[in-house]
């Protein structure tokens, strides 16, 4: 039987969407602390973002949230569609998740042009005909007139 996996867990008809979820600290043998949270973009099972802007938008957090939160490791993106896991050193508050979140769309809303999507080419992408930067900046819009909750229960808004 395999490993219990927490999302698998999670009632995804109870949270309110977007949000920011910590979802666990795994400690490592060196004593090094590993936080995994539910970037949630969209509401689980009303919507899912289409896959090129999706990826797109993955692409651009790679660097955005990188520059925003201190030990980033990865952002990577729900099979649902829905959002994504990210995945830093140490320990972060869910309001500060969410704000640096909450900047990276404004950045790729109001300043990202056309042509400055990082690797998107057919040597540093393994999909590289699968973006839209129109889409992923529509997505952004809807997500942030939403507003991005630092909690997945209850909206608080950041």
């Amino acid at each position: 039987m395999p490993a219990t996996v927490e999302s698998f867990q999670l009632d995804h008809t109870k949270v309110k969407a977007p949000y920011v979820r910590f979802i666990t600290v795994e400690e490592g043998p060196a004593g090094d602390k590993i936080s995994n949270y539910d970037i949630r973009l969209v509401q689980p099972n009303t919507n899912a973002i289409p896959t090129a802007g999706l990826h797109t938008i993955e692409h651009l957090l790679a660097g955005l949230l990188r520059e925003r939160i201190p030990g980033y490791i990865d952002c990577s993106p729900f099979g649902c569609r829905t959002g994504f896991h990210l995945l830093t050193w140490g320990e972060h508050t869910t309001r500060d998740i969410a704000v640096a979140l909450k900047e990276s769309l404004e950045i790729i809303v109001n300043d990202v042009k056309e042509g400055e999507v990082p690797a998107t080419d057919i040597y540093s992408c393994g999909n590289y005909r699968d973006h839209s930067l129109f889409s992923a900046k529509e997505w952004c819009k809807q997500i942030l007139a939403e507003g991005i909750s630092e909690d997945a229960w209850e909206r608080k808004v950041v």
